[in-house]
Formats: structure tokens, C-alpha cells, sequence
């Protein structure tokens, strides 16, 4: 085995080339020019399992990448993380390089960028291989070694200085930023390693979890439902006395569900298959009317309109499929034929139950390889927010995915990814 001076050695070693490694090596040359250091003087290196760096930025958003979130701060941690202790550690991340930073970024090197009606940002071009390479672009000018086909099996600190080894041959180096992702998507390239080396510097991992992933059932859709999309619907999902619920759009496949609502709830969906074991999931077409409302509505309905069919007053609800029709009345109870004159008060109260929850059936998986992301990682209180440091390793930096957060669909993930890839970059010494 080598000794550490017969190693290549950096002042600033990267391990991981995706969105939050990328911002963290221009970050990094950017802090040590701004201290004086010649380029020459001051090593920065990037190492990638992949034939080229960023390769889930190039396939994020169905290939149309969704860069960001537009917004205040403030409204990006308040739409796109739920939780109080996310929102707290990634306040000063998103604050050092924010939304705004990155876009002005982009722009710097030509490339536009469009905000659609829901606030989410995307390049003009709607490819994402746009964004990957004004980031390469980037590295370039800030005079990054980026070495690809570099899978790292083995990280220690000894004596001050890091001893990192790939497949192929060994390095050393000052500073340590770990920015490998989670365990999404593997066949981008990851697949855990950084959780492994996180934790053998002393770090506690969260157990990886699916997130912002399609719902599998125990029994698969009918074939006349697959493709059927439900607007503005609230999806829910209980177990042993407990239920999570999410609004928004549904989109049916052939496995289950999919669609945004569906994307959001699936981390905590997963953690309630892990604590809970069994799940009902359940749709709610009138996810703004109370129960109390919708009895009234349906009272009011069935004396004005006696002589309608009920299959009629739902097939011209916005929110009801007219595929979904005929197995609404079935769970009802009610004849396909009935009409509102007809309708007794048990029945009435019996659809009443339905329409706000329609039961879809058993949670069989959520798939961690199909998460857009994954949930979990490494836990953030043994993380500094001010810097990304780690508090059990001095010069070590943990940085996105790797971190256990987790945003909303909608841009909030990668914003994330960039902006504590850019403060660990920042923070080095």
C-alpha cells in the first residue's frame, strides 16, 4: 500500500459529482480566490463514480429539469419542508446561496429560465442537459479537477489530513466534502456509499426511506382506470389508528398511484409501513367540504332534484372520473339506476362516507428505487447549518441528499442540493 505522500493530494477533495458536489467545488474556488489564493496554490477535486458529474440533474423533471422554486426563502422553506427541524437547519443554506443566487447563476451563462404558474422554475429550453452544462461549464472556468470513474471504498482523517480510496488508487487531502446524494434512482450512481462513509466517521444514519415516490397496491388497478387522472382530490392513508392526507392532483397507474399528491405523501406513507404495517388508502373527492357540509349539500340536492339519477349528479362533479362512477355507488350500496327521490337516509349517509372515503385499496410497496429522492441519512443535529461541518469530524462537510431532508415536489429538493452543496463549499478553510 502507498504512504500518503506518494498519494495526489488537494487542498479540497469532493466526493460526488451531482448537483450539491458541483456547487460545493465552485463554492470552494470561489472562497479561496476571494482569500487570495493563486489557483495553482489551491487544489480542488471532484470525484465521481459516473462517466460525467451531474447525471441526475440530467434526467430530473422527465429530462426537463426543475431547477427551483420561485419565492422568498422563507416561502421556499414554508411550501417545500413540513418539518420545524428541517426547515430550521436549511435556512442558512438557502439563505447563502439562494433561489435568486442560483438563477442569477444560470443567467451569467446564457442560459433563460421560465416560471410557470405554480412557482416552479425551469431552463427555457425545457432540457435539462442546459443546466448540466452551464454547471461543467462552470467547473471549468473555476479550474476544477474533475476525475470521473472514481468510486470511493474507503475514507479516514489521521492526523489532520484525509486518506480517501477509489477502486483504482488512493488521495489525501486538507478538507472532505461528502456530497454522494442518497439512495434514489442507483442507477445514477447513488446507491449509499457516502451514508457508509458518514458513518464511519462517527456519524448516526437514519434508516433511507422512499420519498416523492408512486404508491404500489396489494391489487392492481382495473385496466379502466389505469391512465385516469383525479384533480384536486385529498388522498389518504391509515393505519392502526393513525392517518396521513395530502391534496392535490392523482394520476392512476397500472402498479397504483402516482401524481403529485401521491409523490408528497409517500415519505410519510413509508414510514407508516414501517411502524404500522398495514395501510388502507383511501380518496376523498371533497377534500374542502366537511363532513356536516357535503350531508347538507347531498340533503339539498336530493329535494330539489328527486327525480335525477345519482350516476348523473356525480358524473358532473369536476373532481369525479365518470370510470370512478360506477364504483362509487357499488361501495355505496346503491343501485346503478337509483335515483335522488328513491334514495333512503342510510343510503344517502352511506354515499355520503364514500365520497370522502373511497377505499382504494392496501399499500403493498413504495419503491425506493423509483423516489425521486430518499428520505433519511445522515442526521442533521450532528451536522453545523451555519457551515455544513460535521460536529464529529473537524473538516469534514456533508451536504444534500446525503442529509436527512426531504422537500416537496417542485424544485425545492435540488435548490436544497445546490444551496448546502455552495455553504460547505464556502465554509472551508
Amino acid at each position: 500500500m502507498r504512504k500518503i505522500s506518494d498519494t495526489v493530494h488537494s487542498d479540497v477533495l469532493i466526493i460526488g459529482g451531482g448537483s450539491s458536489g458541483m456547487c460545493a467545488a465552485i463554492a470552494a474556488r470561489k472562497k479561496a480566490r476571494s482569500c487570495g489564493f493563486a489557483d495553482k496554490d489551491f487544489q480542488v477535486t471532484i470525484l465521481e463514480r459516473n462517466r460525467r458529474p451531474g447525471v441526475k440533474i440530467g434526467i430530473s423533471g422527465g429530462g426537463k429539469c426543475n431547477i427551483t422554486h420561485d419565492g422568498t426563502v422563507d416561502e421556499l422553506l414554508g411550501k417545500g419542508f413540513f418539518r420545524k427541524s428541517e426547515q430550521r437547519f436549511l435556512r442558512h443554506a438557502l439563505y447563502a446561496f439562494s433561489n435568486k443566487d442560483l438563477l442569477e447563476l444560470l443567467a451569467r451563462q446564457g442560459l433563460r429560465t421560465v416560471v410557470r404558474y405554480d412557482d416552479r422554475v425551469f431552463p427555457g429550453s425545457e432540457c435539462a442537459d442546459d443546466v448540466l452544462k452551464v454547471f461543467e461549464r462552470e467547473l471549468e472556468r473555476s479550474l476544477i479537477q474533475v476525475l470521473t470513474g472514481e468510486r470511493v471504498t474507503y475514507a479516514e482523517s489521521r492526523d489532520g489530513v484525509f486518506r480517501i480510496m477509489t477502486e483504482t488508487r488512493e488521495f489525501s487531502a486538507d478538507m472532505l466534502v461528502v456530497a454522494t446524494g442518497g439512495v434514489s434512482y442507483p442507477q445514477t450512481g447513488t446507491r449509499g456509499d457516502g451514508l457508509k462513509i458518514a458513518h464511519s466517521f462517527g456519524h448516526k444514519v437514519t434508516k433511507p426511506l422512499p420519498a416523492l415516490a408512486p404508491i404500489y397496491l396489494d391489487n392492481a388497478p382495473s385496466r379502466m382506470l389505469v391512465g385516469v387522472s383525479l384533480r384536486d382530490v385529498a388522498l389518504k392513508v391509515k393505519a392502526d389508528g393513525n392517518s396521513v392526507a395530502r391534496t392535490g392532483d392523482l394520476l392512476i397507474t397500472h402498479k397504483g398511484l402516482s401524481g403529485p399528491a401521491c409523490l408528497s405523501l409517500s415519505r410519510e406513507v413509508a414510514e407508516m409501513q414501517v411502524e404500522a404495517g398495514e395501510s388502507r388508502v383511501m380518496i376523498d373527492f371533497f377534500p374542502n367540504c366537511s363532513a356536516e357540509t357535503l350531508g347538507k349539500k347531498l340533503r339539498e340536492h336530493a329535494f330539489a332534484k328527486g327525480g335525477q339519477l345519482i350516476r348523473r349528479f356525480l358524473q358532473l362533479q369536476t373532481t369525479i372520473p365518470s370510470s370512478f362512477v360506477p364504483l362509487i355507488m357499488q361501495q355505496s350500496g346503491i343501485d346503478q339506476d337509483e335515483k335522488w327521490g328513491n334514495l333512503t337516509k342510510k343510503a344517502r349517509r352511506s354515499l355520503e362516507l364514500v365520497l370522502q372515503n373511497f377505499a382504494f385499496g392496501l399499500v403493498k410497496a413504495i419503491p425506493l428505487e423509483a423516489g425521486e429522492v430518499s428520505a433519511g441519512g445522515v442526521v442533521l443535529k450532528e451536522v453545523n447549518p451555519k457551515t455544513m461541518e460535521s460536529k464529529k469530524c473537524r473538516n469534514l462537510f456533508l451536504c444534500g441528499e446525503l442529509l436527512d431532508y426531504t422537500g416537496e415536489i417542485g424544485g425545492f429538493n435540488l435548490q436544497a442540493a445546490f444551496s448546502t452543496g455552495w455553504l460547505a463549499g464556502w465554509s472551508v478553510r
